[in-house]
């Protein structure tokens, strides 16, 4: 079976003891913690139009193990309220399977964790018949979904069978949020298009949006990749960002899911806490990257065919004529040596040109435009920003 080897590397447990009932198509996995309205993203799923394919949802309700009582009793309590819904709205070709509460060791308790262990029952399940093609679909327990979406994201890997995952289009919930708060979320939609964009303008040729209950995954590219990381925030974005290496990641824009635009502290960072800080004035999400970044790392990638294969000399030469961002980042980021290790490893100017982007992945690209706004730039105007770069894309 094609993921043995990975289910036994990750001394994953069984979660679920009862077989499918049919071969599943789909699973979409839901990581629950602390969820009071979990039924509403219950009935979204249920009302959609079914694919061919059977649909599995995997319901991972989790703590920390030194979780608090009010942790344990909500948890609970959300479970209670899922078995009883699942009860009450049997439907052919879609099932319901709720797991745990379960305990998180006090390290690395949290967000990513949870969606991996989620996410290894779906492949346990998909090993079972050998469906390597089988999707795997990542939601979140406070997301409704569009009636068209487990049809389209089954359409989608059917007209791409080449993909080795997809994102989902996605517009958070914004009803009977007050002013300050809904001009948050859309401030922060705004720049997630902007950042995506902007990435995409300067050379980077994997830009995608990276939210945890907006992508789909093929079962052999998860256990390829690696699965999931166990990071306490940022999993989705470590993920895709290392998804895209093996193989294309394309965009389902025909459905969409609606992510909730709540306030929340549970995680270092995401939409929760920046919200949270915008809410506080600790934040203000009006400002974003300065374009002028991006443009100077569009002048670098520009010019990276040049360092094939390049000599010592002339890569100091080269260094020097560019903008002086890039240069000081590349001098202090020590490039020069993960370089040399590209070099020696590409024989050919095609394959130098994908693993170029293997080390100056999205990490590095993160980190050299915090380093640009320490030293060079300040953040700017987010509406003016968006306009430079259309701007740009236009001529």
């Amino acid at each position: 079976m094609f993921a043995d080897k990975y289910l036994e590397k990750n001394q994953h447990k069984i979660l679920i003891n009862e077989l499918p009932e049919e071969a599943p198509g789909i699973i979409v996995v839901i990581p629950c913690l602390r969820e009071t309205e979990l039924t509403n993203t219950l009935n979204s799923l249920n009302a959609c139009d079914l694919p061919k394919c059977k649909v599995e949802v995997i319901l991972l309700i989790n703590q920390s193990e030194v979780a608090d009582a009010d942790t344990i009793r909500l948890n609970k309590q959300t479970k209670t309220d899922a078995e009883k819904w699942i009860g009450a709205n049997p439907k052919s070709g879609i099932l319901f399977y709720v797991v745990g509460p379960i305990s998180l060791k006090k390290k690395w308790a949290g967000a990513g964790l949870a969606r991996k262990k989620g996410m290894d029952e779906a492949i346990r399940r998909f090993n079972l018949n050998d469906n390597k093609n089988g999707i795997l679909v990542s939601l979140d327990a406070d997301t409704l979904v569009a009636k068209n979406y487990l049809i389209e994201i089954e359409k989608h890997f059917r007209e791409n069978p080449k993909q080795v995952g997809a994102t989902v289009a996605f517009e958070h919930q914004k009803q009977q949020l007050d002013e300050k708060h809904r001009r948050g979320i859309e401030l922060y939609e705004l720049y997630l298009n902007y950042y995506k964009q902007a990435l995409h303008y300067c050379g980077y040729p994997y830009s995608l949006f990276t939210i945890g209950s907006a992508f789909a995954v093929k079962a052999e590219a998860y256990v390829k990749r690696g699965g999931m990381n166990r990071r306490q925030a940022g999993e989705d974005f470590y993920f895709l960002q290392n998804l895209v290496q093996i193989g294309r990641v394309g965009e389902i824009i025909s459905t969409k899911v609606y992510p909730s635009a709540r306030l929340s502290n549970r995680v270092p960072f995401g939409t929760g806490p920046i919200l949270q800080k915008w809410m506080k004035g600790e934040e203000d999400l009006s400002l974003t990257y300065n374009f002028e970044a991006f443009k100077n790392l569009r002048q670098f990638f520009a010019q990276k065919d040049r360092l094939f294969k390049i000599q010592q000399n002339d890569y100091l030469e080269f260094v020097n004529h560019l903008n002086e961002p890039v240069k000081e980042f590349l001098e202090l980021d020590q490039f020069c040596v993960e370089l040399e290790d590209l070099n020696n490893n590409c024989s050919r100017l095609e394959t130098f040109q994908v693993r170029f982007f293997q080390k100056f992945n999205a990490f590095k690209i993160l980190k050299f435009l915090n380093f640009a706004h320490e030293k060079f730039y300040r953040k700017a105007d987010l509406l003016q920003q968006i306009k430079l770069l259309n701007r740009e894309q236009k001529d």
